[in-house]
């Protein structure tokens, strides 16, 4: 089935891949509730207050740097209910102007209304959907119904679509069509599907076997030859990269890339996407020579932010350059 996912993705596709960085708002949300996720666990709830928030300076930073080094804007996200509408608004326009294009964003449910106020600076929305199969889903995510998220891709006309789907959970390979009239029913564009990385608190101890995730991108592949699907994997998964790659994924996110620049592992990566014949848009290794001074000014921010940002990024760069050394 690899043989004829890859086969199918040539036929569509030109041999491009990407590293996709999720660029997280926050690490608070007040559901709280989904079983797999680290935002459920006492431990994270203690340690993380509802004013779990990056700070500005730092959410531009990361979007410098997708921009310098070639990572695409995977989505804007963070847990529901941290930012008024308004303040999310003014961060997603931000995001947009340094990165030089519009984006994805992964904000929950939003509403019709609200929805517009995102148009100038977003190319579409993502449901957090997780799960297809509804006794599952519910038992997942209890406080996370799907039907709002189908709701807003009825009414977010003009955007484009994309779900997240996480392999581990207890789906069954069955559950394939419950995924597939899903994607026909919305006229999805994306999809990013994510291995299960368990956690400390949660009621999972391991992983999808590597098997188990690529037949999924495989199979969607094979039966959406256009549909856009991005592979995330992790620190620990990050020898199955080229195989995610092979089954039909056009790119890959998840891997913590500034955590991980120019260290084996990422080097690893980029070895292995030259191996299935890929190209790597950008880099996850090589620091570019800039003058990143004049790439925050060329932004005009606000003089007092814009030592902020700068100061911010050469805490970044700093960090960086030590991984890679």
């Amino acid at each position: 089935m690899i043989e004829e996912a890859n086969k199918v993705f040539r036929e569509n596709y030109d041999n491009k891949a990407w590293y996709g960085r999720c660029i997280f708002l926050s690490w608070y949300c007040d559901k709280g509730t989904c079983k797999f996720c680290f935002r459920s666990t006492i431990k994270h709830k203690i340690k993380h207050s509802n004013k779990a928030t990056r700070t500005k300076e730092s959410v531009v930073v990361e979007a410098i740097l997708c921009k310098a080094l070639g990572w695409r804007v995977e989505f804007l996200t963070g847990g529901y209910g941290i930012f008024p509408i308004e303040e999310l608004v003014e961060i997603t326009k931000l995001v947009s102007e340094v990165y030089g294009e519009k984006i994805w964003l992964n904000l929950g449910v939003i509403s019709k209304e609200d929805l517009e106020k995102f148009r100038p600076y977003v190319k579409g929305i993502v449901s957090s959907i997780e799960t297809v199969e509804p006794i599952l889903h519910k038992e997942m995510c209890p406080d996370k119904d799907i039907e709002p998220y189908e709701d807003m891709f009825e009414y977010a006309e003009g955007f484009r679509r994309s779900m997240t789907m996480v392999i581990g959970l207890g789906e069954k390979k069955e559950d394939f069509d419950l995924l597939e009239k899903f994607i026909e029913k919305h006229q999805l564009d994306r999809i990013t599907f994510y291995a299960l990385k368990p956690v400390t608190g949660s009621p999972f101890t391991k992983g999808p076997e590597t098997e188990d995730y690529i037949w999924w991108i495989a199979k969607t592949r094979i039966r959406f030859p256009k549909l856009e699907i991005i592979a995330g994997t992790t620190a620990r998964r990050y020898e199955e990269v080229g195989r995610l790659l092979e089954a039909g994924a056009n790119a890959f996110t998840k891997f913590p890339a500034t955590r991980k620049f120019g260290t084996k592992e990422a080097y690893r990566i980029e070895e292995d996407i030259k191996k299935v014949r890929r190209e790597l848009v950008g880099t996850i290794t090589k620091l570019p020579d800039l003058n990143w001074d004049k790439e925050v000014e060329k932004l005009n921010l606000d003089k007092e932010f814009e030592i902020k940002v700068k100061e911010k990024l050469k805490s970044y760069l700093g960090r960086l350059s030590q991984t890679s050394s």
